[in-house]
């Protein structure tokens, strides 16, 4: 899923091309994209692009008489520039933007339809999408803790969640707790305060420099390789890769269709955190270190 970094990238691409150009109409090609009934989707037709901002991981286009276009990307969705009134496809393509100097082509992949697009007015229709997390980039010390230790759930659970935190999702918080040196099932209201600190530093610096290094790859052309697994990245999508760090095999966490990954020496001290499918088939057997691993993969081993 597109998190902070990439948002704000789309975002500084999207001014660029579409800021003060009206919005000649929308091509909506998968119904099921729309999730409001209320203003219409055709009244936005005709109106002038006034506003481009960031709702947490969602796009907001502000038009003229106070209109919204809402986007929320998801897991699969990304974001195309093309031609003017460029063919879109049934299969791949959930709507078009059309503009006299392009059309903005909303694609999704695989066959689960997440992605959802909302008309609202004014600032109390994007209230109403707000999840209410906190935006550590312009935060302080003493509220991101505030929001941290407002419930005592993992680390992982809490910077993924867009009520306590905005922005932030799978890829990212791995690369978060890499950097502060924490682990990504520790509880919140047990961490000590100087590693509060530094989770809150992890935070900005980590944000900032992917910001950064996508807006450097971009290089002023609209961002077409948006994906959760970067070249450069520490833990996450490097499973069995060794750490930048240390050189130990990273590891990880499968759930659902996630997974979080993490150094179990630069983060749990050396411990195996319990992969919920690999536990339940291990059972006792399941390693608790680095080394018991190793003595387990020997021990299969012909």
């Amino acid at each position: 899923m597109p998190e902070l970094p990439d948002i704000v990238v789309y975002i500084e691409a999207l001014e660029e091309r579409i800021l003060g150009e009206t919005l000649e109409g929308v091509r909506l090609i998968s119904p099921f994209l729309l999730r409001t009934a209320t203003p219409r989707l055709a009244s936005v037709a005709g109106k002038k692009v006034l506003h481009l901002c960031r709702l947490g991981k969602r796009i907001c286009i502000g038009l003229e008489d106070d209109l919204w276009l809402v986007l929320h990307l998801m897991i699969a969705g990304r974001l195309h520039w093309r031609p003017p009134a460029a063919r879109t496809s049934r299969r791949r393509d959930l709507a078009a933007f059309d503009f006299p100097r392009g059309s903005l082509l909303w694609s999704e992949a695989g066959s689960q339809k997440r992605a959802s697009l909302h008309v609202v007015a004014g600032e109390d229709g994007l209230h109403a999408l707000d999840p209410g997390g906190l935006e550590v980039l312009d935060s302080d010390l003493t509220r991101f803790a505030a929001a941290l230790l407002s419930a005592n759930h993992t680390l992982k659970r809490a910077l993924t969640d867009p009520r306590l935190f905005s922005g932030i999702g799978n890829a990212y918080s791995d690369e978060i707790l890499f950097e502060a040196r924490l682990s990504p099932l520790a509880l919140t209201q047990k961490l000590a305060v100087p590693e509060i600190k530094r989770l809150f530093e992890a935070v900005r610096a980590t944000l900032t420099q992917w910001t950064d290094r996508l807006r450097a790859e971009a290089a002023g052309k609209f961002p077409e390789k948006v994906t959760a697994f970067r070249e450069g990245m520490a833990v996450h999508g490097r499973y069995k890769q060794p750490c930048p760090r240390c050189n130990t095999p990273i590891q990880r966490i499968r759930y659902a269709a996630n997974e979080t990954n993490y150094c179990p020496t630069c983060q749990t001290g050396g411990k195996l955190l319990a992969d919920r499918a690999l536990s339940r088939l291990l059972r006792e057997d399941w390693p608790r270190s680095l080394d018991e691993l190793d003595l387990l993969l020997t021990s299969k081993r012909p």
